[in-house]
């Protein structure tokens, strides 16, 4: 069973940057399109960024711009590079496949953009 594992969190002020990380035990990242999610205090959860096995990236309108998703093939890891983070991003961050995930989510990492 593939399991994810996110990291890179933190609380940050409004501006600020982060890199989140996400380490997958099995060798999907290079065959898969992988997707990085998030969810809000009562808030469903929603797709922020995904690339493709041949590094397509797409993005929600609401980071477009700031995120920056990629890959590490060798490393069977994927990293979502977060700039100029706003409020409204406070979120607990998962990774995932996309468009349909996976049954074991991890336990995700939060980030708290607050000043």
């Amino acid at each position: 069973q593939v399991q994810f594992v996110e990291s890179g969190g933190g609380l940050v002020q409004p501006g600020e940057s982060l890199r989140l990380s996400c380490a997958a035990s099995g060798r999907i990242v290079s065959i898969l399109t992988m997707g990085w999610y998030r969810q809000a205090p009562g808030k469903e959860r929603e797709l922020v960024a995904s690339i493709t096995a041949g590094g397509r990236t797409t993005y929600a309108d609401s980071v477009k711009g700031r995120f920056t998703i990629s890959r590490d093939n060798a490393k069977n890891t994927v990293y979502l590079q977060m700039n100029s983070l706003k409020f409204e991003d406070t979120a607990v961050y998962f990774c995932n496949t996309y468009p349909t995930g996976l049954p074991s989510w991890g336990q995700g990492t939060q980030v708290t953009v607050s000043s």
